[in-house]
């Protein structure tokens, strides 16, 4: 291992806190199991995201479609304003956002071995880019390797935007991991592309089959499975 690139949303920090916060500032829904409905709508949001890259979906109606098609799916409707405050408190929460503990220690861990580190985001600039600085990636990865889709014009899974992130490290495919949580955009793009992946597959999401298998899967203690993977490679 020579160099590791991680996704950002749900892998670095944890999403379902501010989408939890948001949801019991807006709803009295106590019968909708809360990270399900986080779940279900996070998987909406990839099926549509190619259409906010493309300019077909704007942002704002993505985000109300998501969690208004995700409550119906377990019997509640909402108005487009009720979204709409749902979306708006979600995103002040995002504000709030701190690194995993484990992150901060793979983070070191990787200093400490001479290992480079990048970032690879699908989503709007400003809006990732503020996330980043919240979480305060900048003290440890630098800026020529974080990687945002709408800041290129690539989005995971496209094999490109792998391609994209080997010509700013200058190593070769063979000796780069990719960490990231979802299956779809990380894992098949970046084994697609060649690299080495680890599924940090905290939610316990189902792979897609007849695709891809994950060099490793980590559902929990990410550091010591990483400080074992580094003894390895």
């Amino acid at each position: 291992m020579q160099a590791v690139f991680f996704d950002v949303d749900d892998t670095l920090y944890d999403q379902l806190r501010p989408f939890a916060k948001a949801f019991e500032k807006n709803f009295n829904f106590n019968d909708v199991p809360l990270e399900a409905l986080y779940i279900t709508s996070r998987k909406l949001s990839d099926e549509v995201f190619h259409l906010t890259e493309n300019q077909q979906m704007d942002k704002r109606d993505m985000h109300i479609y998501r969690i208004k098609q995700a409550l119906t799916y377990f019997g509640k409707n909402i108005s487009y304003q009720q979204a709409l405050s749902f979306q708006k408190d979600y995103e002040t929460y995002q504000k709030e956002i701190t690194l995993f503990p484990d992150i901060v220690r793979v983070f070191n861990i990787c200093v400490a071995n001479k290992i480079q580190m990048g970032v690879i985001t699908n989503g709007p600039s400003e809006h990732q880019k503020g996330k980043i600085q919240q979480l305060g990636i900048q003290n440890w990865i630098p800026d020529k390797n974080i990687i945002i889709s709408s800041e290129v014009g690539i989005a995971k899974p496209d094999i490109q935007i792998f391609h994209l992130a080997e010509t700013r490290i200058h190593l070769k495919k063979e000796s780069i991991y990719y960490v990231g949580d979802s299956f779809q955009n990380d894992m098949i793009g970046a084994k697609k592309a060649g690299w080495k992946v680890i599924w940090y597959n905290h939610r316990f999401h189902k792979k897609i089959p007849n695709t891809v298998e994950p060099d490793y899967i980590v559902e929990k203690n990410l550091f010591e499975s990483f400080r074992k993977i580094i003894m390895r490679s």
